[in-house]
């Protein structure tokens, strides 16, 4: 199915755009299949909460998660069934975790002050085929992932016996463990991607 659909749209844009090189064609179908399977994990997983009648803690748990995972960005599933199960437990085990923990206020602090400080020092975390080469880009991803780990972590301690307080930490907390070099090393992951293309412009430049 994935393959007859790349397949299908890679046809219509060869036909708008008969210039098209093999470069751009590549970036292109990338794209496409990130969106493919970003699209069907989606709606496996939101069939799944449906099934289970998370559907709204499922949405909120994922929406916080993207807060700083949309500009810490990290490390990504090796493939597309890892990716699944890896959502599966995070997304649908996480509802579960968050509906039934029960931290101090003092554990759920250290915590917020544990990802505010990997967020300054790791983040934005890409990947081999993400690279983020530009310094600039890297700046202001840092600056907006830091701020919005900011804001959450205040919303934690202030809705500290409201249950979405959970949420909020826990849906922080997995996005930060995706850009520590740690993690990366564990499923041996290469860190720090856009060094190697420094490197490489460097060496074509010399």
């Amino acid at each position: 199915m994935k393959k007859k659909l790349l397949n299908l749209s890679k046809d219509i844009i060869t036909k708008r755009q008969p210039n098209i090189t093999d470069d751009e064609m590549a970036v292109i179908t990338y794209g496409l299949e990130s969106i493919y399977l970003t699209i069907t994990k989606l709606v496996i997983l939101l069939l799944v909460s449906i099934i289970l009648g998370i559907t709204r803690e499922f949405a909120l748990l994922l929406i916080i998660y993207n807060v700083i995972r949309s500009t810490a960005f990290g490390m990504h599933a090796s493939n597309s069934t890892s990716c699944l199960i890896a959502s599966l437990t995070i997304f649908i085990g996480g509802v579960y975790v968050c509906e039934f923990l029960n931290i101090n206020i003092l554990v759920k602090f250290i915590i917020c002050i544990f990802c505010l400080l990997c967020v300054y020092k790791y983040a934005p975390a890409d990947t081999h085929k993400r690279p983020i080469v530009n310094h600039k880009k890297r700046k202001k991803f840092k600056i907006i992932t830091l701020t919005s780990a900011t804001v959450l972590s205040i919303l934690v301690i202030v809705l500290n016996e409201h249950i979405i307080s959970n949420y909020l930490l826990y849906g922080m907390f997995v996005a930060v463990l995706m850009i520590l070099p740690a993690v990366y090393k564990i499923f041996k992951m290469p860190y720090n991607n856009y060094k190697n293309y420094k490197s490489v412009l460097a060496n074509t430049e010399g």
